[in-house]
């Protein structure tokens, strides 16, 4: 324990030194700032870029809401991570939602714009996540006069989005899962059996011994820490079934982007980091890793369309295609993405543009 303890303030230290080191090298003055929700209640133009906060459940939640044109159907988005706002991946790899949504990109308590270093960690549950979605959803239905809107979730957003729909279904119109999380530890098995494989065939012994530190079914011990290993994420991405199939390093694709991106002030953008670690032992990320999709929700009230990356590896493809014919919906599909991993919304923008309208047009 003693150990552990010791390495995890070298950790923060250098991460510390890196990101004040980054305030003054790399992160551009400016950015936008964000506005009050009554500000933007009497907004009579068609088109809209907020950013605001929400007094929601006692704390203070911010979120975007962009469109060309505000009559097109709302969309909430729910982010993955969590930790990595979604109009983060939105800014930097375009996809052009906005001209066919409203689209909110609320971002979860503790993290990004809702950072908030004198919260407990231990108050963030699925429960308290759900509950502020709703509040979210609510606020999006009275300001844009709808009587349901549209549900996205994408990666860990997919647990709280699917966990929302199943409790308050009259409020969505249909729920859209990229990268839907169904069995997480199942998940983690097969992608390291796969990685591991991959790296014998190649003959690169040195990771395959890597791999073998790690008996991930041995224990949850083991599973834990290898579900937060650095082995974890450098293996997805060298493979290319992490974030996106193309993204071989993280560093580079999000977090140098992060701290430029100027939809957030230079101290949101390291807010951004420090939420991240800020929630990644709360109870909502715990029991996003223990999920059963096949177990806790075996059907949904609501249409439901899966986005699928076929070298996503993150939230493995095959099991959300077991999932899909497992769950029982009003109505249904799958859409593989063939050149995408666990991102296919920013990989293949036209083609989910265009499966996206059609899901709304129906």
């Amino acid at each position: 324990m003693i150990r552990k303890t010791y390495r995890t303030v070298i950790v923060i230290g250098i991460v510390t030194i890196c990101l004040t080191a980054a305030c003054f090298t790399i992160i551009p003055p400016g950015g936008r700032k964000a506005q009050t929700a009554s500000d933007n209640m009497e907004n009579n133009e068609k088109e809209l870029d907020d950013k605001i906060f929400l007094n929601i459940n006692g704390t203070r939640l911010g979120m975007h809401i962009t469109a060309a044109d505000i009559r097109k159907p709302v969309l909430l988005f729910l982010s993955g991570g969590p930790g990595i706002p979604e109009y983060l991946l939105e800014y930097e790899y375009p996809t052009g939602l906005k001209n066919d949504f409203t689209v909110c990109y609320p971002e979860y308590r503790g993290t990004s714009l809702s950072y908030d270093p004198a919260a407990d960690p231990a108050l963030l549950t699925a429960e308290q996540y759900i509950s502020d979605i709703a509040a979210v959803t609510e606020y999006l239905l009275q300001r844009f006069g709808q009587n349901k809107i549209y549900l996205m979730g994408h990666s860990f957003g997919t647990y709280i989005g699917i966990k929302t729909v199943q409790k308050y279904p009259d409020y969505y119109n249909a729920y859209i899962a990229m990268s839907q999380n169904c069995s997480q530890k199942e998940s983690e098995y097969r992608a390291y059996d796969y990685m591991k494989e991959q790296y014998t065939r190649a003959g690169n012994i040195k990771m395959v011994k890597e791999f073998e530190k790690y008996p991930l079914r041995d224990s949850e011990e083991y599973y834990g820490k290898y579900f937060t290993s650095p082995l974890r994420d450098k293996a997805m991405h060298d493979l290319g079934v992490g974030t996106m199939h193309n993204m071989h390093s993280v560093i580079t694709g999000i977090f140098f982007p992060s701290l430029r991106c100027k939809a957030y002030t230079p101290q949101e953008r390291i807010n951004i980091w420090r939420g991240k670690a800020f929630v990644k032992d709360a109870p909502v990320v715990s029991d996003g890793i223990h999920f059963n999709a096949f177990k806790d929700v075996p059907a949904l009230k609501i249409p439901v369309y899966f986005l699928a990356g076929k070298f996503d590896f993150t939230c493995c493809y095959s099991l959300q295609q077991e999932y899909y014919e497992f769950v029982q919906a009003p109505e249904k599909h799958f859409y593989t993405f063939e050149n995408s991993a666990h991102s296919p919304l920013f990989e293949e923008p036209e083609k989910a543009a265009e499966i996206l309208r059609n899901i709304c047009s129906k």
